[in-house]
């Protein structure tokens, strides 16, 4: 081993050749060449010192170190929406927060998960949108289901299907107690022969009362069956003095609830629609016979109905999270019919039946999107929406450190219950 004789504020000098030692922040290289120009500082050269045993030979060139990983290879990808983080914890807890899983909607193309239908509108057709998917999906795109076809020729076929035409207005006519008992006995006979949960979609229209006119009282109710048959139509006598007939929306008057049907009567008829028969316990649990109940902000129609019914039988065009903006804020069922069934709705007076309608169809189209499966069947979903247990809670955070960004999507599971479970 050769022995440093000398140094000063420009180099090492050993057995009389000048050492020169050039530092930054991420290697180091020790040259032996003619005398430097550029200055050393004594630090460097005592740490320089320090290194001195694993000097070998100073008569060639000392081995750098290896140079460290690019930062890009680093970066850890979410597999669900694409987002990167330096670190894989980052990665980690932004999984266990979005609650990515396959029944997120997904962009066609590039096949990125967004938290709504609207995100990925906007994914495709917005301000913004992805150069190559926005290309794709204006060739062979539906901007209605925003799905993505084999040849502009079958999205030209799937929008004569996809876009519907609104229903004939039912107008202000109601149900006599006749045609109650037989719908009834309809309904009844085909409960019977059916082995999935039926669909009852219901739309009250809310007349004003107090001194403020602002205190929404149910005037008028409408449920329909998945056939869009109508079920129940009736007008509804209100329990306290009415206000605002609110007429231009409602197309209510004072003569049409003179002979209405009482409050009382009509939460008998719906919840005797709805229970089919099934006692309350069982239906609370897990549903039986129970009906499906669609509507939009139904927990408004059931507070003016007065009524309440079991959330898991509940199905909400208000509160589904696809349907929802990307702030999770509701948007009207006009926004949405126009949006995704392509018609429009509400243009004047208010019709139950039309509103019933437009629920109930966008619950269908909803229900019959195809998912892969998560390992969670239609009998279970219930107990697996009511517990919202994130999976990443049963890994510990070693295991979850080890996991690839595929097998943390895999474990993922949605926050809600999709309507592909019925």
């Amino acid at each position: 081993m050769k022995e440093v004789e000398e140094y000063s504020d420009q180099m090492i000098q050993i057995d009389g050749q000048t050492l020169m030692v050039n530092l930054d922040v991420t290697q180091m290289e020790m040259l032996i060449q003619s005398p430097a120009t550029v200055p050393v500082n004594p630090l460097k050269i005592l740490y320089i010192l320090l290194w001195k045993k694993r000097i070998a030979n100073l008569e060639g060139f000392m081995d750098p170190e290896p140079a460290p990983p690019q930062i890009g290879s680093l970066r850890h990808k979410c597999s669900a929406c694409y987002k990167q983080y330096k670190k894989k914890e980052h990665l980690i807890e932004h999984m266990k927060v979005s609650y990515h899983s396959v029944h997120q909607p997904k962009c066609g193309v590039c096949r990125k998960h967004c938290k709504s239908l609207e995100s990925l509108r906007e994914h495709i057709t917005g301000p913004l949108p992805k150069a190559n998917c926005a290309k794709v999906f204006a060739a062979r795109g539906c901007d209605l289901c925003l799905n993505i076809f084999d040849s502009p020729e079958a999205v030209t076929a799937h929008k004569e299907v996809c876009r519907l035409s609104a229903p004939a207005p039912l107008g202000p006519i109601r149900m006599t107690p006749m045609e109650l008992e037989v719908e009834s006995t309809r309904l009844a006979d085909a409960s019977n022969t059916s082995k999935v949960p039926e669909v009852i979609a219901i739309d009250c229209e809310m007349v004003g009362g107090g001194s403020d006119e602002s205190l929404d009282i149910c005037a008028r109710v409408c449920l329909i069956d998945e056939d869009e048959n109508v079920v129940l139509h009736t007008y509804v006598k209100p329990q306290i003095p009415i206000t605002n007939y609110r007429y231009e929306i409602t197309g209510i008057t004072e003569m049409l609830l003179l002979d209405a049907m009482p409050l009382k009567q009509v939460q008998e008829k719906i919840l005797e629609i709805l229970y089919n028969g099934e006692s309350i316990w069982r239906t609370r649990l897990e549903g039986g016979k129970a009906r499906l109940l669609v509507g939009h902000d139904l927990a408004h129609d059931l507070d003016c109905l007065r009524m309440c019914y079991p959330e898991h039988l509940l199905r909400d065009t208000a509160q589904y999270r696809p349907l929802m903006k990307t702030n999770l804020i509701s948007h009207s069922l006009k926004y949405l019919t126009k949006t995704y069934l392509g018609y429009e709705i509400q243009s004047g007076i208010h019709d139950p039946y039309e509103d019933c309608v437009a629920a109930m169809r966008l619950y269908k189209r909803m229900r019959d999107q195809v998912h892969r499966s998560e390992g969670i069947t239609s009998s279970d979903a219930t107990q697996y929406t009511n517990s919202c247990i994130n999976n990443f809670d049963s890994w510990r955070s070693k295991e979850l450190e080890k996991m690839s960004p595929d097998a943390l999507y895999e474990i993922s599971r949605s926050k809600y219950r999709c309507w592909c479970f019925g």
